[in-house]
């Protein structure tokens, strides 16, 4: 019996100079996607591959979804879909951050799908299609609740009425509060959509983000757009989360030094030393997107959250001390047997011992402002068992 091994690809800083690195589970990020289109079932799945793919690049992230069967793809700028149609010509993608008329040739160019929310953006479009034999395509976006991008319910039903000879190949809405399964909202965006969806009729349909996918209430669309989930992140709140891990963010030991009792350290003193303290100093700040709000003291969140952030090292969680400032973090490891880790050595900041929302619970924020906001100076390591990459 043969074990197959992962191939690695690996980007971004040399290994040997860099100060952290991340391990990006591409496999884990596929088995994912192919759950929550499991999930999703009779509708397809799609993959929202905005901010660069959540921060874990899109030239590695959507060529194994198209391995194993997604078509479907939104990003949030035109530029993205350009990065998506370079490495997946083939696929359809969706622009979701509105349309600017200097834009148009680009769409006319690139095969590239809209997503109009406003009846100023349809009117350019249908003004920019005028003399073409064959209309773009596009995507309408529909607010049922959000207050944010798309036309109001009733904009749109009226819209319908007045779009028979060139309408929207998809109709979208975006779900506000489907993390939260009992939040009362959700109920009247569901109902609104499905009264959208009688006066779209023959027109796929989609609503269902990552929460969305898991709601109790979800029913009656044909396309999802599975985001955060895919990529390790929970798509509920207060449920154990069933998605894979799938980045690893590590950042090395530069110095190990003893801080004696009554002493303090960091910027501004905000952390007195209660104990004779080993501390670890690591390579990886807020330039980084190690956030600063995560600091076990000095912060304002700290008045709010007792705990700041933690990392994780021979077995055992260690807390953050005083400030995470732009280059360096330091990790009280005086619970670890002396000589149980030295410099060069990696500490976990979330992955598979510390989660990603856990991390980002620490820092006041959620999973998605740590993945996106993941610097460019990592090293970057990418492991994956298919055939090609």
């Amino acid at each position: 019996m043969t074990t197959k091994i992962p191939h690695v690809t690996t980007t971004g800083t040399d290994p040997r100079i860099a100060g952290a690195r991340l391990t990006i589970d591409l496999d884990a990020l596929v088995a994912n996607w192919l759950l929550l289109a499991e999930k999703s079932k009779p509708a397809r799945a799609a993959a929202v591959v905005k901010a660069d793919a959540y921060g874990l690049g899109i030239v590695h992230v959507v060529p194994v979804l198209w391995n194993v069967g997604c078509r479907t793809f939104f990003v949030a700028l035109a530029e993205e879909g350009l990065r998506v149609k370079a490495v997946a010509p083939d696929a359809q993608v969706f622009v979701l951050n509105g349309f600017f008329a200097e834009a148009f040739p680009v769409y006319e160019q690139s095969n590239l799908i809209p997503v109009l929310g406003s009846l100023p953006e349809l009117a350019r479009w249908k003004e920019l299609n005028t003399g073409r034999t064959e209309k773009l395509p596009y995507a309408l976006h529909v607010d049922t609740g959000m207050n944010r991008l798309g036309l109001t319910v009733s904009e749109a039903i009226r819209f319908a009425g007045e779009s028979a000879d060139n309408g929207p190949v998809l109709l979208i809405t975006h779900l506000a509060t489907a993390d939260e399964q009992s939040h009362e909202l959700n109920q009247r965006q569901f109902e609104s959509f499905q009264k959208l969806r009688a006066n779209f009729s023959g027109i796929e349909s989609s609503i269902a983000n990552s929460p969305g996918i898991f709601h109790s209430l979800n029913s009656g669309y044909e396309l999802s757009r599975p985001g955060v989930a895919m990529y390790g992140g929970e798509p509920l709140s207060g449920v154990a989360n069933p998605m894979r891990p799938v980045v690893t963010s590590e950042a090395r030991i530069v110095q190990i030094r003893m801080g004696l009792k009554g002493e303090t350290a960091g910027y501004g003193a905000t952390a007195r030393l209660d104990r004779d303290t080993r501390i670890a100093i690591c390579s990886i700040g807020y330039a980084d997107g190690y956030l600063r709000s995560a600091s076990g003291s000095g912060v304002p969140l700290r008045q709010t959250l007792n705990n700041g952030g933690c990392g994780f090292i021979a077995g055992k969680r260690v807390p953050i001390i005083g400030r995470v400032t732009m280059d360096l973090t330091s990790f009280d490891i005086s619970d670890l047997e002396e000589g149980e880790v030295k410099p060069g050595d990696y500490i976990e900041l979330f992955g598979r011992n510390i989660s990603l929302d856990d991390a980002a619970r620490a820092a006041g924020t959620i999973g998605y402002e740590l993945l996106t906001s993941l610097g460019n100076r990592y090293h970057r390591r990418y492991l994956y068992s298919g055939n090609e990459i």
